[in-house]
């Protein structure tokens, strides 16, 4: 299990790192063509000014922490509400990359589950 908890770990760092630092970079190519729904969701979110920021800026720092193993547990509780965002929108606008998307919200789940001791105290008396 540890092993496990490891690697998942680690891939899921890898995938909010490389996402968040190519858009930094800004080294990313070309996005692929969009929907109209989809392009509508992106011009609101851009529009904001800060949002996409925001969203990439928490992508980086919960991929750090995650690559350090004593901060894993804060790290999984801080991406979750991205990664379901993330997971919401390809069902709802991009269905072709849910496969993928679904692999990145069960390693969140696992990480919940692996680190299930670390949370209760929060919620016991």
């Amino acid at each position: 299990m540890k092993i496990a908890v490891i690697i998942v770990r680690v891939l899921l760092a890898a995938m909010y790192l490389f996402a968040s630092v190519s858009y930094f970079a800004n080294y990313m190519p070309d996005p692929p063509k969009m929907t109209a729904d989809q392009t509508t969701f992106m011009t609101g979110v851009m529009a904001s000014g800060y949002l996409m920021t925001l969203i990439k800026a928490t992508e980086l720092v919960a991929g750090v922490l995650l690559l350090i193993g004593r901060t894993a547990p804060l790290a999984a509780l801080i991406i979750f509400p991205v990664t379901l965002n993330i997971f919401l929108y390809h069902a709802s606008l991009a269905p072709k990359d849910l496969p993928m998307v679904g692999v990145m919200l069960l390693f969140n789940l696992f990480l919940f589950y692996a680190y299930r001791h670390k949370y209760l105290p929060i919620v016991s008396k």
